[in-house]
């Protein structure tokens, strides 16, 4: 794929303003105070995966409206005292899968919690265990398009609010520094972990890798693949329904999470990447905290070569080494 988005040394300077509606701050604020109502924690069930050096719980937590939200919770065996945690977000499509899938962090030294993402996880991976009740409102098949005409029945506004209390539950859990939690996430996860960012304000970091929901309307502009093709689709179907799911749209822009974002950040892109479109991160990064009167650390990482594998092992290996860093130069 050749390059396709702008040159390097323009997306550096890339700050676009989102269209973003009048009442977003308090559309969130009361769409989680909602949710906080009930307590977090539902179940914590130990789990046999065949690892001797991982311990893994099946978690269930309340997320959405009080909807039962499952994940898995990891930490090395063995290891006392209390770890700081990774709460991470899985990609577009995807579900928890198997406990035994997902051990960097794990093997890191970190205590994680992978999140479920509700009516999804049958696209590819190994399944997920979350279904969406409030799925029936108008809107397309898949979740992109699920509830599209209404910001307060758009599938996004229960994913990321299961995103914030994932937060909340994996600092309710055994063995965790609440103080030291990160949102990480790849594609659709790095956009969960983008607006947790934006939604949690005492977050230590946020590690944000080709996030979906970042510059939407110019990603749409911009590419036809899916999951961004899904609303194109719709919207070919529904024609006239365009200013409804751009308003809806407005809720769920990552770069109004950015702009109120509060921690560190570490970004990764490919400049290739046609699924979501560099210049969306680069959107979020330039404007990260603008608004939230932090001055946080933050650095991003381009493969001017690559698609939306983006950096893939090579990326991961920076992300230790930053928060490891990070961590190492804060008190615990």
């Amino acid at each position: 794929m050749p390059a396709f988005d702008l040159p390097l040394t323009e997306l550096a300077h890339h700050r676009p303003l989102p269209e973003e509606p009048a009442d977003f701050e308090e559309f969130w604020h009361g769409t989680l105070k909602e949710a906080a109502q009930e307590e977090v924690l539902v179940s914590v069930q130990p789990v046999e995966t065949g690892l001797r050096l991982t311990e893994c719980w099946d978690v269930t937590f309340r997320g959405f409206a009080g909807d039962p939200v499952r994940a898995w919770f990891s930490r090395p065996a063995g290891v006392p005292g209390p770890l700081p945690a990774v709460v991470e977000y899985a990609g577009y499509g995807r579900g928890r899968g198997l406990p035994h899938e997902r051990l960097t962090w794990v093997n890191a030294g970190y205590a994680v919690l992978l999140m479920d993402n509700r009516g999804q996880g049958d696209q590819y991976g190994n399944g997920g265990a979350t279904p969406d009740p409030h799925a029936q409102a108008p809107g397309g098949p898949g979740p992109m398009t699920r509830g599209l005409l209404h910001p307060r029945d758009y599938h996004y506004r229960r994913l990321i609010t299961d995103a914030v209390r994932a937060v909340t539950a994996v600092r309710a859990l055994p063995g965790v520094d609440a103080s030291r939690t990160v949102a990480v996430g790849n594609s659709q996860g790095g956009g969960l972990a983008l607006a947790v960012a934006g939604l949690v304000p005492d977050l230590a970091a946020a590690l944000i890798t080709a996030p979906l929901l970042c510059g939407i309307r110019r990603a749409l502009d911009l590419t036809d693949a899916h999951p961004y093709g899904e609303i194109s689709s719709y919207l070919s179907v529904h024609r006239g329904a365009e200013e409804a799911a751009y308003r809806t749209l407005s809720y769920v822009e990552g770069v109004s999470f950015a702009r109120r974002a509060h921690a560190p950040a570490h970004f990764g892109v490919g400049l290739r990447d046609t699924v979501c479109p560099p210049s969306g991160a680069y959107a979020a990064f330039n404007r990260w905290a603008e608004l939230s009167g932090a001055d946080p650390r933050k650095e991003i990482h381009a493969y001017p070569y690559n698609g939306h594998e983006g950096g893939d092992a090579v990326h991961v290996r920076r992300q230790l080494d930053w928060l490891a860093g990070l961590f190492s130069e804060s008190p615990a």
